[in-house]
């Protein structure tokens, strides 16, 4: 009796398909993000990077918990179709019932706000290729940059076509003001029990 034969494993393709990264994704252990054919690996994160993803979530999940507002956290994914990408934004919010591409639910593609926390590896790529990536999106209309090193947010408000304002928070703010949702946070919420250097 002939003993089967071993199967190889396949190698990734040098650019895969969307698809093909999807079903690559689907299965491992670690998350990626795909980019126009390229897949890339993602950092892990720190306890304040976590902190500050889970009580911007909860703060948001609570002032909407009856309207037609709601947050999606890290795990999920959003598909920008001009760009060819999928990415994990830290936060981001959907006005109305999420689109999912068929057949998926962990993917959506009409955020309306994104949130990023700010890490040392990132922060660059956060501020302006990614940012650029999600302009590309018709449903995205404001963006948030979270720093975890101090107490310092970055939020930009699209005001028209190709047309952003930037504005900062420092503690001497307070809050935080959304623009394109009826939203308020404290700094002191957002920011609790994160530890600074």
């Amino acid at each position: 009796m002939q003993a089967p034969a071993l199967t190889q494993p396949q190698p990734t393709p040098r650019h895969p398909s969307p698809e093909a990264y999807l079903a690559l994704e689907d299965a491992a252990e670690h998350r990626s993000e795909y980019i126009n054919g390229v897949i890339l690996p993602m950092a892990g994160s720190s306890t304040n990077h976590n902190r500050l993803s889970r009580n911007i979530c909860n703060a948001i999940d609570t002032a909407f918990s009856n309207s037609d507002f709601e947050p999606f956290i890290a795990d999920v994914k959003v598909w920008i179709p001009e760009r060819r990408v999928y990415t994990y934004p830290d936060v981001m919010v959907v006005a109305g019932e999420p689109i999912y591409p068929e057949g998926r639910s962990d993917i959506i593609t009409n955020p309306q706000v994104i949130i990023e926390v700010l890490s040392d590896s990132t922060q660059d790529y956060d501020r302006t290729d990614k940012f650029l990536l999600y302009r590309s999106l018709p449903s995205f209309q404001e963006y948030f940059l979270i720093d975890q090193t101090c107490i310092r947010v970055e939020q930009y408000v699209k005001t028209g076509l190709r047309q952003w304002s930037l504005r900062e928070y420092v503690p001497e703010d307070q809050s935080i003001m959304f623009a394109t949702v009826p939203l308020e946070i404290p700094l002191s919420t957002l920011y609790n029990k994160v530890q600074f250097a």
